[in-house]
């Protein structure tokens, strides 16, 4: 196993450096949406990209690869969906910079490999990769999975995002779902205002 650290730094209003954080503590932050501190990886393990490098090659944000070897300065991987499945794909380390939305009250610039690991992913996450892959006009079939677990120990709680789970699937007998104990179903959110 390799893990890789990021080089962390608070930035100020300004855009310069705010040293008043111990980087201590900003290697701890967790952000949605940016690789964490330590990104320990494998060969064979599979890895989401975090960020668009280059929508020619395939490198969009929620592309699913599989690592293939681990370099000093780059991560190289096998894409395992859409059009470029198959191909091999260098992944650099690239400054990522959180938003104002995130809850931080200062900007956090996180130099690491856009990349987390990739055993279970969200639903909006699989969705948001679907998009991607229609507006490359690329073969939809790509994203779909022959087996697809599901936990839903808590109900979904968006318009459609019971169907966009299960639709994941290319055969409805490679479908599992995971509930409490007492439950032998769940709930499906529909607003019947966005069907009409």
């Amino acid at each position: 196993m390799t893990t890789y650290s990021s080089v962390d730094v608070a930035l100020d209003a300004a855009g310069g450096p705010d040293h008043s954080f111990p980087i201590e503590y900003l290697n701890t932050l967790d952000v949605s949406g940016m690789p964490n501190h330590d990104l320990p990886l494998k060969v064979g393990c599979p890895i989401i990209l975090l960020r668009s490098l280059s929508s020619f090659d395939g490198l969009c944000n929620g592309t699913r690869m599989i690592v293939t070897a681990l370099r000093e300065r780059v991560i190289e991987a096998k894409i395992t969906s859409g059009k470029h499945r198959g191909e091999t794909a260098f992944i650099p380390r690239i400054p990522l910079v959180t938003s104002a939305s995130c809850g931080l009250s200062f900007t956090l610039r996180r130099r690491q490999f856009p990349v987390r690991l990739a055993f279970g992913m969200t639903i909006n996450k699989s969705q948001g990769e679907s998009a991607v892959l229609q507006r490359e006009k690329t073969n939809f079939q790509g994203q779909s999975l022959s087996i697809v677990g599901i936990q839903l120990l808590t109900p979904v709680f968006a318009h459609g995002q019971l169907y966009v789970a299960l639709s994941r699937a290319t055969n409805c007998d490679n479908i599992h779902v995971l509930l409490r104990s007492q439950d032998r179903k769940t709930m499906n959110i529909v607003y019947r205002e966005v069907l009409r």
